[in-house]
């Protein structure tokens, strides 16, 4: 097994609570990030958020959007399908990237965590954050082996479309929160 340059990573600590960003006030690297999504076509109206949400966030940094379609070999059995995309979403990972996966059974974070999850991920050396969202059926093996953290945008099971629309939203707070801007709409 390969071992990440970002093995530091995996052993994050994500504050508990309420308390306010450790980053609050410091200067924090514009880390670019790109966020990954397997799943079909998205519908129009989550389309405009996720642009509208994108444009905001390029404020901040440089954002991308990544999909990949769901059952890329249109695979009848399930496991097959995971394995697809598993693979499919492996390709697209940097080596030096820090990769966060969103997943129901992940750590639970609120938004000032997140705020401090993007700032360790800036100024600790990685060149990237990618925040993978799974196909219907979850994540593959691979992926979860890579991961450097899991996290869950809510106890809630989210589809694909909602999942990135959160996210998003929540990436955008995390900004602003860390520039000590006290997003609240």
């Amino acid at each position: 097994m390969a071992v990440s340059p970002l093995a530091g990573f995996n052993n994050l600590s994500i504050p508990s609570g309420k308390q306010q960003t450790k980053f609050a006030g410091q200067s924090v690297r514009a880390i670019p990030i790109r966020v990954l999504t397997v799943g079909k076509k998205r519908s129009q109206g989550v389309q405009l958020i996720v642009d509208e949400y994108m444009k905001k966030l390029k404020h901040y940094c440089s954002v991308d959007d990544v999909r990949i379609k769901s059952n890329p070999r249109n695979a009848r059995d399930v496991v097959a399908q995971i394995e697809h995309e598993d693979m499919a979403v492996m390709g697209h990972i940097r080596p030096d990237e820090w990769v966060v996966m969103l997943d129901e059974r992940g750590h639970d974070v609120g938004s000032e965590q997140m705020a401090s999850l993007i700032g360790d991920a800036g100024n600790k050396g990685a060149s990237s954050l990618l925040f993978c969202i799974g196909g219907p059926y979850g994540h593959g093996r691979q992926l979860r082996e890579r991961a450097n953290i899991s996290v869950k945008l809510s106890s809630l099971v989210l589809n694909h479309e909602i999942a990135v629309v959160v996210l998003i939203e929540q990436l955008y707070r995390a900004w602003t929160i860390l520039k000590g801007q006290n997003y609240h709409h």
